[in-house]
Order: C-alpha cells, then structure tokens, then sequence
C-alpha cells in the first residue's frame, strides 16, 4: 500500500495557495464576465435607426431634429442593458422629478363613468407664436401624477405647450368608479372626451398628439376610428408601444428576455389595481363582472388570464381574441394621415422584436410615418449620462419635443397658412397632408 511521504506532503501543501489563487482569478474572471454581458457593456452606441419615404417633410425633418442622427449615449455602467432601463423606469420613473401645476378635470361619460385628465399651462410662448396643446396618453395602469410624465409635461410646458393628460379610467389612487368599468387596451372613449374638451375649451388651438406604451395603442386607435378624429391634429408620437394586442401576449408567454417574468409583475399590479375597485365592479349595475370573475382573477399569473376573465367583459366582447382584434390600432393605424412619428427600443423587454416589424412596414406604405429604433432605451427608459448617474431628462423627452417644434414649423411657414391670420385650420392642415401623399 502507497503512502504519502514528509516531502510529498510539502509539496503538496506549498501548492495549495497558488491553487486558491487560481480558483479566485476564475471566480473573479466568471463574475466579470457575467457583468458584462448581463450589462452589455460591450454593445457600441449608434444614432437611431430611421426608416421613412423620401418626402420634403422627411427630409426637412431629419435636417431639424439632430437627435435622429446623432448617437444616443446611455448611462456607461448600466444604460446598455434593456432590463435595467425598464426596470428603473418601473420602480423609480425619473430622476429629480419636477412637479408641474395643474387643475383636474372631470368629464361625466354617457354610461356613468368618469374621465379625468390634468391640465397644465404653458410657461411662456411657443416659438411659432401659436398656441399648441399636447394632448398625452400614459401607459398601462398610469395617470399624471407619474413621473415619467410629470418630468415630460414639465419639459413640454418650458417650451410653450400646453399639456392635457388623461388619467386612466379607474388608475388614480384614492378615486373610485362611477360605473362598473376600467380602461381596456384600446378603449378611446375618455381620450376622445378630453380632446373633445380641450376643442371646445381653446377653438384656436393645434394638436399634438402623444401615446406612451399602451397610451400610444389607444391615440393611434384614435385618429384612425374617424377621419374628423384628426382634424386640428399636427402630428402623433408613439413611444414603445407593440402594436398588436394578440401577437404581444402571444409572445408574452415565452421566457426569451425574462418576458414571462415582467408578464408575471405586469399582471399582479393589474390585478391589486382591479382589487382596489372589487365593490365598484361587483355592486354597480349594469356590471359584467361577478363573483366568479374575480375568483379566476385571483387565481391570474399573467395580463392574457386578466384579460380573458375581467378586461373584455368590459365591453361584452365574446372572446379573447375578439377584444385583441378589436382593441389593437393595428386595423385602424393605417387611416393616419397627420405626420406619425413612431419609437421603440431595440432591447425593449416587453416587445418582441417580430411586432417591429408593423412600423417598419407601414413605413414602406406610408408617406407620414417615420419610425425610429434605438438600439438602447428599454421600456420607457431612454436613460442619458456619462458614466452612472442619468440626467433628469432622457433622450425621450428630449426627441418628441424636438420633432413636433419641427413640426409645428413646418406647418407655419407652409404657404396655405401664411395667407391669412382668420385661415381655416384645417384647412391649412390639409395642404401638408396633400403634399405628404403627393
């Protein structure tokens, strides 16, 4: 039988802490490289991919918004990774967060309901000299109190715009329903009754229209319902929306980009929010929600068992794939004529890059639609900073403003409306749109 001699242990043991050494510069190395591409700290930055029609509008466009085509340039530590943008939107919103002025409105509905929207002043003149109304539309579950849109009305207000933002139906805390019903994906009801309200309220002002994620499904859905829709309208922006209901929930269910992950987070804040008006819902008549409803809402692990046992009984539709058709602008977005600018993210955790393919699509088809893909930005991130800390205002506040004062000069200096000060408005909004399919 072998047996281990003094100076084979010796040796032995002199060789233990080089070993310790090596298995530290691997574990150190792993972690390393874990980071990195956890935070894809080696993806380069790059300008936007922009994809349009050749038409003077595009082409003055992308001579008046520099921000189309020069880098954006998140956060280095952190800023390349989709994840952590989104998730910092989610948790934080935005960063030294303003808190801009307002007065609430409330807007009685024909069946019961209540719409609500915030109204907020200009701080001081446009620079066309007219007056302009952001008409916004936030995101699932999401009102104007926000920071994300209390940091971009707050931005918008500085540079001459007035900003009306809807609050969605059931959304603001501490509110409850006057009829048995919540927002949907694509409802336009409340939005249509505060644009309504804000062209009755100021006959001179122009509008622009703006959506952010599920926002930008129901403004597109909007104008697109009804050509008088779009009347007064200068333009439409769309942040990081997907599209199609039926083909984003279809690929909500895949793990690829931790998907059925924020499916999971996404679906239990809209059920405590459902929760928070059990009894509006159940006691209100007529009300299409019951006992049982609830019971399989609890039971719900993501936003497509929400939709199918609670969000389309809003409005009786007989299926699940009824309310997605229904509900998603995808039908209804090629009937925009005003100037539509579209953005997403490529690293975008909750659209899938196959629904990309509609706006660029559209694009192919469209002479009014410009469609803008960062490469970095999440959902609803669009961070900008050097190295950790973001600055208050992202790349996305930042462009939508840029883009409709290219806008809202454009159509100043076109010659239908130079004629006369008492012009027809629509008039003059025509004849860009001519000139656009032209």
């Amino acid at each position: 039988m072998a047996t281990l001699s003094d100076d084979d242990v010796h040796t032995f043991g002199s060789e233990l802490p080089a070993m310790f050494d090596g298995m530290k510069l691997a574990a150190v190395a792993t972690v390393l490289y874990v980071i990195v591409r956890c935070l894809n700290l080696k993806s380069p930055t790059a300008p936007p991919e922009v994809t349009y029609q050749d038409t003077p509008l595009s082409r003055y466009l992308l001579k008046s918004c520099p921000m189309l085509t020069k880098e954006y340039i998140p956060p280095l530590l952190w800023g390349k990774s989709g994840h952590i943008q989104t998730v910092l939107y989610g948790k934080m919103g935005r960063v030294n967060t303003p808190t801009p002025c307002g007065v609430r409105k409330f807007l009685p509905m024909p069946d019961g309901a209540t719409a609500t929207f915030d109204l907020f002043e200009p701080l001081g003149d446009h620079s066309t000299g007219d007056d302009i109304t952001m008409v916004i539309c936030p995101g699932i579950g999401n009102h104007s109190e926000k920071n994300y849109i209390r940091t971009f009305v707050d931005y918008s207000q500085r540079q001459g715009y007035r900003c009306a933002v809807l609050n969605h139906l059931g959304a603001l805390p501490n509110m409850e329903l006057t009829s048995p019903r919540m927002f949907t994906y694509g409802c336009t009801w409340e939005f249509a009754a505060m644009v309504g309200y804000i062209k009755r309220a100021f006959p001179q002002t122009l509008l622009v229209v703006v959506g952010f994620s599920l926002g930008g499904n129901i403004v597109c859905k909007f104008l697109g319902e009804n050509r008088s829709n779009q009347d007064r309208v200068l333009c439409c922006v769309s942040v990081c929306q997907g599209y199609s209901a039926l083909r984003a929930q279809e690929t909500f269910l895949q793990w690829d980009q931790c998907r059925r992950l924020y499916n999971f987070v996404l679906a239990d804040n809209m059920k405590k929010l459902i929760l928070s008006h059990r009894n509006s819902l159940l006691d209100m008549s007529p009300s299409n929600i019951g006992d049982a409803d609830l019971s399989r809402l609890c039971a719900a692990t993501s936003l497509m068992q929400i939709d199918d046992s609670i969000m389309r009984k809003f409005h009786g539709y007989s299926s699940l794939k009824e309310y997605y058709e229904k509900e998603s602008c995808v039908h209804y977005i090629h009937k925009v004529t005003v100037p539509l600018f579209l953005v997403n993210s490529s690293d975008d955790p909750l659209v899938h890059q196959s629904l990309l393919a509609i706006p660029r699509t559209l694009t192919e088809k469209m002479p009014n639609v410009i469609f803008a893909l960062t490469q970095h930005g999440g959902h609803m991130g669009f961070f900008e900073g050097a190295v950790l800390f973001p600055q208050p205002l992202t790349w996305m506040d930042k462009v939508i403003v840029e883009y409709t004062d290219a806008i809202c000069h454009w159509v100043k200096n076109r010659p239908a409306c130079r004629r006369s000060k008492n012009q027809d408005i629509n008039s003059c909004l025509q004849s860009t749109r001519v000139t656009l399919s032209g």
